[in-house]
């Protein structure tokens, strides 16, 4: 009874891991051996596998990013990029590359300093200007980079024949609503995933001399190209590790793109101050200076474990699975184990990191259980005839299988637990992206502030500065009206970094602590036009301003106001 319990019990354990029903034929009335497989039947099977997974991915985030009219979601930096992708197109034909970022001159980013992060991701916009529509434009082209991002993650399962790859291919999807809502934010994260994927791709293969390219365009595209440097050092690491030598190969040619890079820039040198000052900002213990993004803040734990519920678990069965792998076939899976836990925590710390960390604990899990997975097919081979016979139809063997029915007992077996599996993750699918679509229709678009800032651009002569009573207005302002310059915008730390004294004088004025607060607008500021954000705006900042009798309303509706300072009354100060 204990040895027949014992059988069953590491039936069962097989029948857990063998989701997938493999994709082959049968001879006879008998189950070929799992890797009698030919070359071209391989091929028609990793297409039916692309394919299926191309499908999949992009409906899902087509119809994620086509929930809103507007540009998604979370902030509106995505108005910003495809605006400044038609202007630098605007600027190429006019024979200025790059041209000349003038819209935020009192911060780190005015004329003589800008330099562009995301400078090949800006190029790669350019052709979805073209669609007369720029939303629909910049829609499109985050669809395609998303897709290519979770596409690219999902190769890597196909291209190493990690078993049962539609049921990782739903993980994947499944595995964060974070993931799913900041992929689709018109941002450069897409396009940074399938850097970093060709990376790992480039280390796997040995092809180390790419790397060098890779990486250089990698610091055209994204500020997070450090990733690939740490990607680099991670696989120096784990090949002395596993094999006890010293690669230094990936490191060196990783540098030498890098900062090639840096120094073939039209930008340089100033996008390596831009990077400092990142770097001495945003990487620090404690808290930020000044109020930022909600993106560089951490989640809420319990939210955090609920809403990337997949992830956490591929990360526990990662790490509980790596124990068993010998050092021999433990390469990659200790590769994803360093990086996707440096992702986690990265992640702890800021929301920014939930577009990397989900997908590649996913990928975590999938390497860690794929030698697993092989080592369980080359010992069944010598296991008992009787237990041969409980495994069927999985090792090649003509032992018969005890029938119920018409159909092997473990085939039942089998088949209830993949669906029971698959159906878990289905319904976890579908409520992150239920979830994910209900926050992204209620995305908020910049038409309300449209007449607002018609206004401006019609009565404020052109060039003249707006004080913008809300830094993170500034994308959509740049987009309904780059006629104009503005004080604070894309990050409130560009101000802080540049013009400390104005920083503080800004946040005062904003937070209602300044009574009086038009002098310091007019003569520290340059202008005498406030763009009010009824909506986001302190009320103190607007009961100051008219109090003070010095500000005329000269335009309201119902989401905005714009304020003037009166001559009359400022004249004499």
């Amino acid at each position: 009874m204990l040895q027949q319990t014992r059988r069953y019990l590491f039936v069962s354990f097989l029948l857990v891991i063998r989701i997938m029903k493999q994709f082959r034929q049968r001879k006879a009335g008998h189950a070929p051996s799992l890797y009698d497989i030919s070359t071209s039947e391989s091929v028609v099977r990793s297409g039916f596998y692309f394919a299926i997974g191309a499908v999949a991915i992009g409906l899902v985030f087509w119809k994620l990013q086509f929930s809103t009219p507007a540009i998604c979601c979370v902030d509106w930096d995505g108005y910003y990029h495809i605006k400044w992708s038609q202007l630098f197109w605007e600027g190429i034909k006019g024979g200025q590359f790059p041209p000349a970022f003038t819209w935020l001159p009192l911060t780190t980013l005015n004329p003589e300093d800008y330099a562009d992060q995301h400078l090949l991701f800006h190029i790669l916009q350019i052709p979805f200007t073209w669609f007369g529509d720029l939303r629909l434009g910049a829609k499109v082209a985050t669809t395609l980079f998303a897709s290519l991002a979770l596409f690219s993650c999902y190769s890597l399962i196909v291209r190493y024949r990690i078993n049962y790859p539609l049921v990782w291919l739903i993980a994947l999807l499944s595995c964060s609503m974070g993931f799913l809502l900041r992929m689709s934010a018109a941002k450069a994260m897409g396009v940074s995933i399938v850097l970093m994927v060709t990376g790992a791709y480039l280390l796997f293969e040995r092809k180390y001399k790419w790397l060098a390219p890779l990486a250089f365009l990698y610091v055209w595209t994204y500020n997070l190209y450090v990733l690939l440097c740490a990607a680099a050092v991670i696989w120096l690491c784990v090949i002395w590790r596993t094999e006890r030598r010293l690669e230094w190969r990936p490191v060196l040619w990783t540098a030498v793109g890098t900062l090639a890079g840096f120094v073939i820039n039209p930008y340089f040198p100033k996008n390596v101050m831009l990077f400092i000052e990142h770097l001495l900002i945003k990487i620090r213990v404690g808290t930020f200076p000044t109020v930022v993004g909600s993106e560089w803040y951490p989640y809420d734990t319990w939210f955090f474990l609920r809403s990337c519920l997949v992830a956490c678990v591929a990360m526990l069965v990662g790490y509980l699975a790596f124990g068993s792998i010998d050092r021999k076939h433990a390469t990659r899976p200790l590769f994803f184990l360093i990086f996707s836990t440096l992702l986690l925590v990265a992640t702890s710390r800021s929301q920014r990191f939930v577009e990397y960390w989900p997908p590649f604990a996913i990928l975590f899990a999938a390497f860690t259980l794929q030698p697993i997975f092989d080592g369980m097919h080359t010992s069944i081979g010598r296991l008992p005839s009787d237990v041969l016979a409980d495994l069927h139809p999985f090792p090649a063997t003509h032992e018969p299988a005890e029938v119920i029915g018409n159909k092997p007992r473990t085939q039942l077996w089998k088949t209830g637990v993949a669906v029971c599996i698959v159906i878990a993750l289905s319904i976890i699918l579908f409520a992150n992206f239920r979830k994910a679509a209900e926050m992204i229709s209620r995305s908020t678009g910049v038409d309300d502030f449209r007449p607002g800032m018609e206004w401006i651009r019609t009565n404020v002569p052109p060039g003249q500065m707006v004080f913008n009573s809300n830094w993170d207005d500034f994308p959509g302002m740049f987009y309904l009206n780059p006629d104009h310059r503005y004080v604070s915008g894309l990050d409130p730390t560009y101000l802080l970094d540049k013009n400390p004294d104005l920083a503080e004088l800004y946040g005062n004025i904003v937070k209602g602590d300044e009574k009086d607060p038009a002098p310091i607008i007019r003569d520290r500021f340059g202008t005498s036009y406030v763009f009010y954000d009824k909506a986001q705006a302190k009320e103190e900042f607007l009961t100051n301003a008219i109090a003070s009798g010095r500000f005329e309303k000269v335009y309201e509706d119902e989401y905005s106001l714009v304020l003037h300072i009166a001559e009359q009354n400022a004249g004499g100060q």
